[in-house]
């Protein structure tokens, strides 16, 4: 098993930045991959960014430019600038255990974006 925890999040005005957190736990060898996802209301979840453990990195169209993506051994961390009011979402942690395979999720961390 696999315990993520994610931190940051909450309001902010559109243009502004934000940074998200995620810390794994457990049987964090088996994880080949991390990243973000995100659903906003009435929508379904969907990839923001992700990076392998050799430092591939796969980013939506809609935020390449905009968002980073790092890695520590067990964190994930999102770098958001120049928010939209579109990027206005719970935004999930994501760890992939390829081997299994399997996904691992964390609870979710609200963004919102205003005008």
């Amino acid at each position: 098993q696999v315990q993520l925890v994610e931190s940051g999040g909450g309001l902010v005005q559109a243009g502004g930045s934000l940074r998200l957190s995620c810390a794994a736990s457990g049987i964090i060898f088996r994880i080949n991959r991390m990243g973000w996802y995100r659903q906003a209301p009435g929508k379904q979840r969907e990839l923001v960014a992700t990076m392998g453990n050799r430092g591939s990195t796969n980013y939506a169209d809609s935020v390449k430019g905009r968002f980073t993506i790092s890695r520590g051994k067990n964190t994930v961390t999102l770098q958001m600038n120049s928010l939209q009011l579109e990027d206005t979402a719970v935004y999930y942690c994501n760890a992939l255990d390829g081997n299994s395979p399997r996904d691992y999720w964390g609870q979710g961390t609200q963004v919102t974006v205003s005008s």
